[in-house]
């Protein structure tokens, strides 16, 4: 049985009458008939009674009409869902971020997705790091990443959607926060908190960098694995700590941020997929987010 003796059947059905059923159907009125006598030798029924003046449903034919119309509209819409799967509008987006840092840019980027085709499943998968993120794009594990440049995995490309600066966050009560901007030297004597030395984060790698440049290394008194838990611990009087301008709405009492003294410490913020992901659906949210999530004014776009 295929699909065209299906398609023959309801339109006799319809019409009850093969000369209005073949134009129908853009098709001579024999080959129409030899459809329809194919079907019922197939199921070894007759469907039609035919004479020279009408044709009418049998009691089998009646039986028959509303299952066959019900498999015709389930492949249509098969069809059409297969042809809107391939244009990106309906599937699945796997995408990783850190919290505290893309409270911003991921709810843009969700936002004007579910907008613009709501039938398309976004899967939020949060990471601690960034870095993370970045390894699960590039393992496949992932669609797309919210993650930190540099980024040097092969197979991965990048678009800049922000830029971040260092600031410093310290107690309320610290006699550094009297000051408007805090110069890096300043902190060569203060406690730190930061993220684990080896976890791979960029904010840490910043730090540790920037205190070297003023000639000194930071001293960590302990270590916590996320922002808010850093930031916690700096209202509780442990230690200062320098964290991107992004972590700034984390407000708690007996914690300030001060910008930072001299040229400003800049780190880019990036989406980050594979080039060879065939995912449609994929390629439907990086469109998004060329307007949700721009690239800044003056920076490089995509890199591979």
């Amino acid at each position: 049985m295929e699909l065209r003796h299906l398609t023959a059947f309801v339109a006799v059905a319809e019409e009850l009458h093969f000369g209005r059923a073949a134009k129908r159907l853009q098709m001579a009125q024999p080959p129409l008939s030899q459809q329809i006598r194919q079907l019922e030798k197939e199921l070894g029924v007759q469907l039609f009674e035919r004479n020279t003046r009408s044709v009418r449903l049998t009691s089998a034919g009646q039986s028959f009409l509303d299952p066959v119309r019900t498999v015709l509209a389930d492949l249509d819409t098969a069809t059409r869902a297969a042809k809107a799967a391939g244009r990106g509008e309906y599937g699945r987006v796997t995408i990783g971020f850190a919290g505290a840092s893309t409270h911003e840019t991921l709810p843009l980027l969700t936002r004007a997705v579910r907008a613009a085709h709501p039938a398309l499943e976004l899967v939020m998968k949060g990471q601690t790091y960034a870095n993370v993120a970045l390894a699960g794009v590039a393992d496949g594990s992932l669609d797309l990443g919210f993650v930190r440049l540099p980024v040097t995995q092969p197979g991965v490309a990048t678009r800049v959607i922000d830029e971040e600066e260092l600031v410093c966050a310290l107690p309320s009560d610290h006699p550094l926060a009297r000051r408007r901007r805090i110069p890096i030297a300043a902190l060569a004597d203060e406690p730190f908190v930061s993220f684990p030395a080896n976890a791979g984060s960029t904010v840490r790698d910043a730090t540790v960098r920037a205190c070297e440049d003023a000639g000194f290394n930071p001293r960590v008194v302990q270590e916590a694995p996320d922002s808010y838990t850093i930031l916690a611990l700096v209202a509780a009087g442990v230690g200062t700590t320098l964290t991107v301008t992004s972590c700034q709405h984390i407000q708690q009492t007996g914690l300030v941020y001060r910008p930072l003294a001299g040229p400003p410490i800049r780190l880019q913020a990036a989406l980050a997929w594979r080039p060879d992901n065939p995912s449609a659906a994929l390629r439907t949210v990086l469109a998004v987010a060329e307007e949700a999530l721009p690239t800044p004014e003056g920076k490089t776009p995509v890199r591979s």
